[in-house]
């Protein structure tokens, strides 16, 4: 457990949004980029193979099972070409957030990779579950991504500002694995991963949608937003479905049928999207050794 002078000075910092860190110079331009044009698409391509990082795990992303893709690539144009460039885009903003706020050393409980592979299984597993909902009220491509690969980046953005803190609550995490995360925060920090994410997505300019998914996804507050934005409900599902992928996070009790039904998906196919999502959950984690 941590003492209220670090609850204080978290809340002070989460408080004072310039004291959150700046958006990667990288992830800006490239939310900024439109892509309707040649132009657009050019400079994004260019800003993807400036960084050696990006270039080698979107690359790494197409050639994984997981997308299916049936040759091998060795260029960010032909993985954009294959993957789409909405998609490559989301990727790309995710990596370069998650990079950036990653720069701190790791904790003893808490590992950038952990919260990587969790938040690349949970945009993937977001990805086979929409695939079954209807098109007229399935989000974009790159919603799904870019809410998959960001929806626990209050994670790190805790460990850049206080690795103490962040260390406490993974400690917690792992003694506590069928409490309610939001429980184990409220009670260890006085704070939740929510709340900062939340906040760094507004300290960011992010879409309202995404700063919706940061804070609202777990239990209770999915309830809140989820017919207004079917985003946070497909984040809350995935990590049901795959709940054991990097990090230790309860994330509440069994999934009801309601959930399905409110993204027009009929409950009959849910032991097959299941099944499907968890294979692609065992294959993203062969894969995040490369990511």
């Amino acid at each position: 457990m941590i003492d209220e002078s670090t609850r204080l000075r978290l809340k002070q910092s989460l408080a004072n949004l310039d004291s959150l860190p700046a958006m990667p110079a990288t992830a800006q331009k490239l939310l900024a980029l439109p892509l309707d044009t040649d132009e657009g698409e050019a400079q994004m391509l260019k800003l993807i193979e400036q960084d050696p990082q990006i270039a080698a795990k979107i690359i790494s992303l197409a050639n994984s099972p997981v997308m299916g893709i049936p040759r091998k690539l060795s260029k960010v144009s032909d993985a954009a070409m294959l993957l789409g460039l909405t998609r490559v885009k989301s990727v790309a903003v995710g990596i370069a957030s998650m990079s950036h706020l990653a720069q701190s050393p790791a904790g003893k409980y808490f590992k950038p990779q952990d919260l990587w592979l969790h938040s690349m299984t949970v945009a993937i597993v977001m990805r086979t579950i929409a695939q079954a909902m209807p098109r007229n009220i399935r989000p974009n491509e790159d919603q799904i991504f870019l809410a998959g690969l960001l929806h626990d980046i209050g994670f790190m953005a805790l460990h850049h500002i206080d690795t103490e803190a962040s260390d406490a609550l993974h400690h917690q995490l792992l003694l506590q694995p069928e409490r309610p995360i939001l429980e184990i925060e409220l009670e260890t920090l006085g704070i939740t991963h929510c709340y900062i994410g939340s906040q760094l997505a507004r300290h960011w300019h992010l879409p309202e949608e995404i700063i919706a998914v940061l804070g609202y996804h777990h239990p209770p507050y999915v309830e809140e937003v989820a017919d207004g934005n079917p985003l946070v409900r497909l984040v809350s599902l995935s990590e049901k479905v795959a709940p054991n992928f990097g990090i230790a996070e309860h994330t509440g009790d069994e999934i009801q049928e309601y959930e399905w039904l409110e993204l027009g998906i009929d409950p009959a196919d849910v032991e097959d999207i299941c099944a499907q999502a968890n294979e692609l959950a065992v294959q993203t984690a062969q894969l995040s050794g490369a990511l």
